[in-house]
C-alpha cells in the first residue's frame, strides 16, 4: 500500500503530463503483480467495488476526535479523506507499530468483506498507516483517487513502459484488449513485458477505440470543400457502441462503460454479431424525446417495466466498425456506409435507425441548414470525410462536429460551493437563478449550476466575492446575498420537474461575470421558459 500510496501522491502535485507519465512507467516497471494491476485498476474506475464509506469514517473518527474539530477541520479542507487522513490518531509509540498492508492484500479481503465488517477492518489499517497512506486508502475505498491520471493518460504510460521492454506495444494495441481483460490484468502486463502473446480477444463483445470528432472553426468552414464531406445530424443523445459476438451483446459508452444493465430492451433484442457506431436516444412514436428523458435511465443498475415502456431506448446507427467479424474501419467512409446499409436492412435489429444523411449542394445550403437547427431542436451537424478510414481517437481533418450557437442568460449567483481536488480550498460550484414573481414579489428560483467557463484569476475573483457575500453556509455550500449576475452560456432548455424552476439547462457555463449589471436587470423565467424546445 505504500508504494501505491506514494504514487498517487507524487500525481497529485505533479500537474505536467509528461511527469506524470514517468511516474506512471516507473511505478509500473518497479511494482510486482498483482498490485500494480490493482493500482492501474484504481486509477482507471475498474476496481470490482465502491463503498459509502463517508458514515463508516464518521463512526469512527467520533470517538477519537472532537467533533466540533472534526466539523471545522472538514470544512476548510473540503476534503473527507484528507480531513480523516490527517487527524486519525497515531498509535501509541510504546506499543509495536502494526505492519502497513498491501494493496494486493487490501483489494482481495475487501472483495469478500461483509459491510457491517468493514468499519473495524478499515480502522485497523488506518491505525498501520501513515497519513499519506491513510488518504490513499480512503480514496481507494471510494473509487475516486482524483489525482489527474485519466484512463487514456495510464494506458500512455503502458505504452512507454512497453516500448522500454522492448515490445513496443503502442496506446492503439493496448485499446484494441483493454475492454477484454478484467483486474489486475496479469494477461495486460505479461504481454507487456514479452513474457507471453497479446491476449486474444477476437469475437469477443469488448469496446473498440472510437474515433472522435473536432469542433468546427472558422478557419475550417473558410477551407471546407463540402463535396468532401458527408453531412448528418448531430443528435442530443449520447454516443454509444454496440458490441455482439460469441452468444453475448454489450452496450458501452464512448468512454467503454458497459450501460447495458439500465438499456436491457436494447441488448436482450439485439440479433446480428459486430461493432456499431450510434447515437443512444428516447424515442416514442417515431419522435426523439428530450435529452431529460434519456437522463431518467442512465446510470441505473436496474429499470422499471414503467421506465422500459414510458423511455423506450433507440439507437440511431451511423456506423459500422465490424459486421460479424469482418473488420470495416480501414474502409473509407462511404464504403461503410455502403455496408451498414446493407447489414441494417436484412438484419433489422429492433430499436433501430440508421442516422440519415443530408444531402446539400454546396457551402450555402449547409450554412443554412447549421443556421435551421436549432428551430428543429437538432443540436447541430456532423461532417465526416468521405474518404476516411475510421480511426481511433481524435485525427485532425477527418471528422468535424458543428454545434448550434449557444444560448445565453443573465442570471443571478445564489449558492457557491467548494470545489474537489485542486479547488478544495475554493468556491468553484456555482448554482444560479432567475426572477419570477411569486405571491407579488419578486424571489430568485434556481435555473443551473456551473463550474467552469471561468480562467482561474475569474476564480479567485469569484471566491473573494462568495466569502465577502455570504448570508448562511451549510458546511461547504455557501448561501449569498443576490448581488453578482453570471451570464450563462448554455445549448438547450428543457422542462424538468424535478427543480423547483420547472426548467434545466444543458451543458450550462459561465459566459461572463457581469460586474457592471445590478441583479435587479438580470433575466426572468418566463424568459427562460420561453426558448424551451418542444
Amino acid at each position: 500500500m505504500i508504494p501505491f500510496a506514494e504514487l498517487l501522491d507524487r500525481l497529485a502535485y505533479t500537474p505536467a503530463r509528461n511527469a506524470k507519465l514517468k511516474l506512471l512507467a516507473g511505478y509500473f516497471a518497479a511494482t510486482p503483480d498483482p498490485d500494480r494491476g490493482w493500482a492501474l485498476a484504481a486509477l482507471t474506475d475498474g476496481l470490482p467495488f465502491s463503498f459509502p464509506v463517508r458514515r463508516i469514517l464518521a463512526e469512527l473518527i467520533e470517538p477519537r476526535i472532537d467533533p466540533e474539530l472534526y466539523r471545522l477541520s472538514r470544512d476548510y479542507v473540503g476534503d473527507t479523506a484528507e480531513t480523516v487522513a490527517l487527524l486519525w490518531p497515531e498509535p501509541d509509540p510504546a506499543s509495536q507499530a502494526p505492519t502497513p498492508p498491501r494493496l494486493a492484500d487490501i483489494v482481495a479481503e475487501l472483495g469478500l468483506i461483509d459491510r457491517n465488517s468493514l468499519g473495524a477492518r478499515l480502522a485497523s489499517w488506518l491505525d498501520a498507516l501513515d497519513p499519506n497512506g491513510r488518504w490513499a486508502l480512503i480514496k481507494l475505498l471510494t473509487g475516486a483517487p482524483r489525482v489527474g491520471v485519466s484512463a487514456r493518460l495510464a494506458k500512455t504510460a503502458l505504452a512507454e513502459w512497453s516500448s522500454r521492454q522492448g515490445t513496443g506495444a503502442t496506446i492503439d494495441d493496448i485499446d484494441e484488449v483493454w475492454h477484454g481483460l478484467s483486474p489486475p490484468y496479469l494477461p495486460l502486463f505479461d504481454w507487456l513485458s514479452g513474457k507471453s502473446p497479446r491476449p486474444d480477444i477476437s469475437g469477443a463483445p469488448v469496446f473498440r477505440p472510437v474515433m472522435l470528432s473536432h469542433a468546427l472553426e472558422e478557419e475550417d468552414l473558410v477551407a471546407l470543400d463540402v463535396g468532401q464531406f458527408a453531412v448528418e445530424w448531430k443528435w442530443d443523445g449520447i454516443r454509444v457502441q454496440v458490441a455482439s459476438g460469441r452468444g453475448a451483446t454489450r452496450l458501452y459508452s464512448r468512454t467503454g462503460k458497459d450501460i447495458g444493465q439500465a438499456f436491457p430492451d436494447i441488448v436482450e433484442g439485439w440479433n446480428a454479431e459486430g461493432v456499431f457506431d450510434g447515437e443512444l436516444l428516447v424515442v416514442r412514436q417515431g419522435e426523439v424525446a428530450p435529452f431529460s428523458d434519456l437522463q431518467k435511465r442512465l446510470n441505473r443498475k436496474a429499470v422499471t417495466a414503467r421506465m422500459l415502456a414510458d423511455l423506450p431506448g433507440h439507437i440511431r446507427i451511423y456506423d459500422a466498425l465490424m459486421i460479424g467479424e469482418e473488420d470495416l474501419r480501414q474502409l473509407s467512409f462511404d464504403e461503410r456506409r455502403t455496408r451498414l446499409e446493407s447489414w441494417h436492412a436484412a438484419a433489422r435489429p429492433p430499436r433501430t435507425d440508421l442516422s440519415p444523411m443530408l444531402s446539400l449542394s454546396g457551402k450555402d445550403a449547409l450554412l443554412a441548414t447549421w443556421n435551421a437547427t436549432r428551430g428543429n431542436a437538432i443540436e447541430g451537424l456532423m461532417l465526416k470525410r468521405r474518404e476516411s478510414p475510421y480511426l481511433a481517437g481524435r485525427p485532425r481533418g477527418h471528422w468535424f462536429k458543428w454545434k448550434r450557437a449557444a444560448l445565453t442568460a443573465d442570471c443571478v449567483l445564489m449558492y457557491a460551493q467548494r470545489g474537489s481536488g485542486k479547488r478544495s480550498s475554493y468556491h468553484s460550484d456555482f448554482t444560479f437563478g432567475a426572477w419570477v414573481a411569486r405571491s407579488g414579489v419578486d424571489e430568485l428560483v434556481p435555473v443551473g449550476k456551473a463550474y467552469f467557463g471561468f480562467t482561474d484569476a475569474e476564480l479567485l475573483e469569484l471566491d473573494r466575492w462568495v466569502r465577502d457575500n455570504t448570508l448562511e453556509r451549510f458546511g461547504p455550500v455557501r448561501r449569498v446575498a443576490p448581488g453578482l449576475v453570471l451570464e450563462v452560456a448554455f445549448d438547450a432548455i428543457q422542462r424538468s420537474p424535478r427543480h423547483k424552476s420547472g426548467i434545466a439547462m444543458r451543458f450550462p457555463r459561465v459566459h461572463r461575470i457581469r460586474w457592471d449589471k445590478p441583479p435587479a436587470e438580470a433575466d426572468r423565467l418566463e424568459t427562460l421558459e420561453r426558448l424551451i424546445e418542444t
